[in-house]
């Protein structure tokens, strides 16, 4: 009996001992996982320059025009900020990269405010729980006072981003995008649910966090190859504008009755902004420098090419003059 006992306490032990490193390497493996995230990092202000690949906008500008625009995430090029719809792995979608970083006091989120505005002051911030509540987002919180959010990622069909088209003092044309809301499409009760705008987002402070997400921004390459800020900075999204920084804040919507009057007056917009960017160069001095180039490339052309001697031509023996006949009443002189 007792060793039957004593077998039994032996095999116990050989189990649990060999349980115990295997829960320190699950434990050590989730760890892991949790620091790979964007979200597990606090930067520094030297780490947040570094991780992000958007300069800072000039205040002495010499030009300047604010476009916003809708990201619809049913676009192809849009999607990246959609998927994964559920965390896979160490990848997670956009929103919710977005609710972590604000939920760990990371970045701040600002309240939307009826005229559609951004304003990044302190008196403008809103907190995560009165997100939540506001959007009737289900939530609870855990013992140690952490939210545990059912975040609804698939009713976020929208962002809406500001973009600054600038020109600074040495006359370098740049876009830079400085602005970030989450829409959420809920409650519709005919063809087309309903857009809620939640919260604008200060591109700046998000951007070095967003520098470490990796997303896949193709169907046919699926490695994640490219960072949300890259993707952002590099204007690899497709957004169709529906409102311009203007004196009366009125969007387009407010004075485009139709569709096509909509699609028409985006296009001109589209137009303007392009037809100043080509005319930073006026047509006289494209034209001089075209001219010059092409002298430039004459030049170099006849310098590099070695001139050919010319061939000497023989000329042909002259036939020998005939003697001249004396005609009648004309004497010939003989030396």
């Amino acid at each position: 009996m007792k060793k039957i006992v004593l077998l039994f306490l032996t095999m116990l032990a050989v189990t649990g001992a060999g349980a115990q490193p295997t829960r320190r390497l699950q434990e050590q493996q989730a760890q892991k996982e949790a620091e790979k995230s964007p979200t597990a990092v606090t930067l520094s202000e030297r780490a947040r320059s570094q991780y992000t690949a958007q300069t800072a906008m000039p205040t002495d500008l010499t030009w300047r025009r604010d476009i916003y625009r809708e990201l619809d995430l049913q676009k192809e090029k849009n999607a990246a900020l959609y998927y994964p719809e559920e965390p896979l792995g160490d990848r997670v979608n956009f929103f919710t990269l977005i609710l972590s970083l604000i939920q760990d006091g990371k970045i701040k989120a600002y309240e939307y405010r009826l005229d559609g505005n951004e304003l990044f002051t302190p008196d403008n911030e809103i907190d995560l729980e009165s997100i939540l509540d506001k959007f009737y987002i289900d939530y609870k919180k855990d013992e140690k006072g952490k939210y545990i959010i059912d975040i609804p990622s698939r009713d976020i069909g929208k962002y809406y981003i500001k973009e600054s088209h600038y020109l600074d003092k040495l006359s370098n044309y740049q876009i830079k995008v400085t602005a970030i809301c989450p829409v959420l499409m809920q409650g519709g009760y005919g063809d087309k649910p309903t857009a809620y705008p939640m919260f604008w987002l200060n591109y700046d402070e998000i951007s070095p966090y967003l520098g470490q997400t990796q997303v896949m921004t193709s169907s046919y390459n699926n490695t994640s190859n490219m960072s949300l800020d890259d993707y952002f900075v590099m204007r690899q999204y497709d957004g169709d504008i529906y409102k311009t920084s203007n004196l009366r804040n009125v969007p387009l919507s407010d004075y485009c009755e139709t569709d096509e009057e909509l699609q028409a007056e985006r296009a001109r917009i589209e137009k303007q902004l392009k037809d100043f960017q080509n005319g930073l160069w006026s047509e006289a001095d494209t034209q001089e420098m075209t001219e010059e180039n092409a002298k430039d490339n004459t030049s170099d052309k006849k310098q590099k090419e070695p001139k050919q001697p010319k061939e000497k031509k023989e000329k042909a023996p002259r036939a020998p003059r005939a003697p001249r006949q004396a005609s009648s009443g004309e004497r010939l002189s003989v030396h």
